[in-house]
């Protein structure tokens, strides 16, 4: 038996910034219960969930969310064989590698690997930037990290163990691929008791839009699509594989019964692909009569979300769902390989706010080859549907994502290097943004654009819909949120009230 811990790093984000919710890490949740099945000891360190309440200023524009990194190394058993660390987004990498080599520090003896979609998609670059780092763990990691778990065990080698690439003598071996998980209803269900879970769901803390004790779910894995400026590929593939409706529905009474929730929040990549899959989902919930709400926090697509779908979706509870046409021009759309139909997500939307349901639009500026005229383009559709009835909006200025196919093709270019300040830059969804990779538009052109647009968006909603506006400024007074724009909006004004005390307080220090 081996005992492994898996940490999850604290938080950076940016003062400004619209991203950076904080959830429970259900990707290292899942990853426990596999080790724990297959006869190993765990232990998860989750800098976020132990005090998520807490931050610590640091520089002139980023904030540090969760315990200190002394603190993490403080909670790490002594007689630990394996650390993994966990890194969805390469936002995480700024806080993620000082952490890792301070523990690297500590524990000479230790075996280190990490894994998530940032280091699926940059694994040599991560090995060359931290050099404690023994391996990394290619796409899925239950399965992959039992099998190294077992040779760690057996002191077998690393070299046999299928998804890794591991360092070794100077190089960097890649390992046999290790097939993508066919059955994922035989996963274990995540070990949500090795998680502060109540610390979260006490505060109401979740990626969707605050409807209680919000409980994250995955639906479904992977994504059959491959838009150049995703990530998705290089993780999972192009196949998407759903999980069995009643074993789903029995995972939502099971946290009913054990955690009191009222709310589910679906974090998979592309839910709704398959509409006999959603129409049997939404009947069953239904049927089962669970008395909860659910919602859909991550980007949307269309073509199953008919006249049929969406009134089942608002029965069934669904009260969130977030469109991701990512652009208004149909020429962008053409070379990032969207495939959507504008026409089709539109009319799906309308239905959608028709039903009664909250609509939020993902939406990004500033591709490689986008034109002032296609961003003109974008922003009249963004008043379009603030007309129809759209109620919130995420917009960002393009920031090229490791493993993506732009971000491959900007590296062989020479236009991104691997430096701190690329890193920084991955905090997107900054309303202070400062970057370009667009061939044609400034950074200066993208961020008067970025704020343009929320100001048509936000501007025209009011106007036609006075209503809308004294809701917002309530729900914002109250923390009652409806939309993911008050719950960010909300975010920020606490960030700079924060950074703003934090000023006050060491200026009355030098002072003294």
């Amino acid at each position: 038996m081996a005992k492994v811990v898996l940490i999850r790093p604290p938080s950076i984000v940016s003062v400004g910034s619209f991203s950076g919710f904080i959830t429970p890490p259900i990707g290292l949740a899942y990853i426990a219960a596999s080790l724990r099945s297959g006869g190993h000891e765990v232990v998860i360190v989750d800098a976020l969930g132990i005090d998520p309440g807490k931050s610590t200023y640091i520089g002139d524009k980023l904030i540090l969310r969760g315990i200190s990194f002394d603190r993490v190394l403080e909670l790490i058993p002594k007689d630990v064989d394996l650390i993994g660390f966990s890194g969805m987004f390469s936002s995480d990498w700024i806080s993620l590698r000082p952490l890792v080599n301070m523990i690297g520090e500590k524990f000479r003896d230790k075996h280190y690997i990490a894994g998530g979609e940032h280091f699926s998609a940059v694994p040599e670059v991560a090995l060359k930037q931290c050099k404690d780092l023994d391996a990394i763990c290619l796409g899925e990691g239950e399965e992959t990290l039992v099998d190294l778990a077992n040779a760690i065990d057996s002191k077998s080698s690393w070299l046999k163990v299928a998804g890794l690439i591991v360092r070794s003598n100077g190089k960097f071996i890649k390992t046999e691929n290790r097939k993508r998980i066919t059955n994922i209803d035989d996963i274990p269900k995540p070990a949500w008791d090795l998680v502060p879970l109540n610390n979260y769901l006490d505060l109401n803390l979740s990626f969707g839009v605050d409807k209680g004790r919000n409980m994250p779910l995955l639906a479904s894995r992977g994504c059959p699509f491959q838009c150049t400026f995703c990530s998705s590929p290089t993780m999972w593939g192009t196949r998407w594989i759903a999980r069995d409706v009643n074993l789903l529905c029995d995972e939502i009474e099971e946290y009913i019964r054990d955690y009191n929730i009222n709310a589910v929040d679906f974090y998979d990549l592309t839910a709704i692909v398959k509409k006999s899959w959603i129409i049997k989902f939404c009947n069953e919930l239904i049927a089962r009569n669970l008395n909860i709400t659910w919602q859909l926090p991550s980007g949307t697509r269309s073509e199953a979300l008919d006249d049929e779908v969406v009134p089942l979706l608002y029965k069934s509870g669904c009260t969130n769902l977030n469109y991701a046409p990512e652009s208004g021009s149909e020429r962008v759309l053409t070379k990032i390989k969207k495939k959507v139909k504008l026409s089709r997500m539109t009319k799906s939307f309308r239905n959608s706010v028709k039903a009664g349901i909250n609509i939020k639009i993902n939406i990004m500026i500033g591709f490689p080859e986008e034109t002032h005229r296609d961003v003109l383009t974008t922003l009249w559709y963004l008043i379009k549907i603030s007309f129809m009835g759209a109620h919130d909006i995420s917009m960002a200025v393009f920031s090229p994502y490791p493993g993506s196919e732009i971000y491959q093709d900007l590296v062989k270019k020479g236009k991104i290097k691997h430096d701190e300040d690329y890193w920084e830059k991955m905090a997107y969804v900054d309303i202070s943004f400062g970057g370009s990779f667009c061939e044609n538009i400034s950074s200066r052109w993208l961020l008067f654009y970025n704020w343009l647009g929320y100001f048509l968006f936000y501007s025209s909603n009011y106007i036609f819909r006075p209503i809308r506006l004294y809701k917002t400024i309530k729900n914002i007074i109250t923390n009652k949120h409806e939309s993911r724009g008050e719950m960010a909006l909300a975010q920020i004004i606490k960030r700079f009230y924060f950074v703003f005390k934090s000023s006050k307080k060491n200026k009355l220090q030098r002072q003294n």
